[in-house]
C-alpha cells in the first residue's frame, strides 16, 4: 500500500491569552466587529469564540506567561494573527475614534498593525470582496 501523505490544509483557530474578558470582548466585539459564537462548551476557565471567516479566534482568560511590555511598537516585527477585512479605510476611523494606535504595514500593502488590550498583535489586512478586483 502506498505511503499516505499528509499535510496542513486549513488554519482552524488562533488562541490568544486576555486578562480581563469584558474588556477583550468590548475591543473584539465593539471596535473589530465580531460576534460570539454561543456554541463555546463548558471549560475550566472563562472565555469566548469568535467565528472569522472559515477559522476562529479564541479568547482564553488565563495567566500570560509572556511579557506584554517591551514588545515591538510595530506589530509586524512581532508574532501576530492577520485578519482578512472589507473596508479598512472604515475600521480605521473606528480605531481612530476610540483612540487606539495603529501603525501601516511598512511592505506597502494595505494593512494596518494593532495590539489588543492584552498586548496580542493582530494584522488587518484589506482583501477584495466576492467580485471585486483588488
Amino acid at each position: 500500500m502506498p505511503e499516505r501523505v499528509s499535510h496542513v490544509v486549513s488554519l482552524l483557530h488562533a488562541s490568544l491569552l486576555v486578562a480581563d474578558l469584558a474588556r477583550s470582548r468590548a475591543f473584539y466585539e465593539g471596535v473589530l466587529g465580531l460576534t460570539a459564537n454561543p456554541a463555546r462548551p463548558a471549560m475550566s476557565f472563562d472565555g469566548v469564540w469568535y467565528d472569522v471567516g472559515g477559522g476562529q479566534i479564541h479568547l482564553i482568560n488565563l495567566p500570560n506567561p509572556d511579557p506584554v511590555s517591551g514588545r515591538p511598537e510595530h506589530g509586524g516585527r512581532d508574532r501576530h494573527t492577520a485578519l482578512g477585512v472589507n473596508g479598512l479605510d472604515a475600521l480605521q476611523a473606528r480605531l481612530d475614534a476610540a483612540g487606539l494606535p495603529y501603525t501601516r504595514s511598512r511592505s506597502g500593502r494595505a494593512a494596518l498593525f494593532l495590539r489588543d488590550p492584552d498586548g496580542n498583535a493582530l494584522e488587518l489586512v484589506e482583501v477584495a470582496q466576492a467580485g471585486e478586483a483588488k
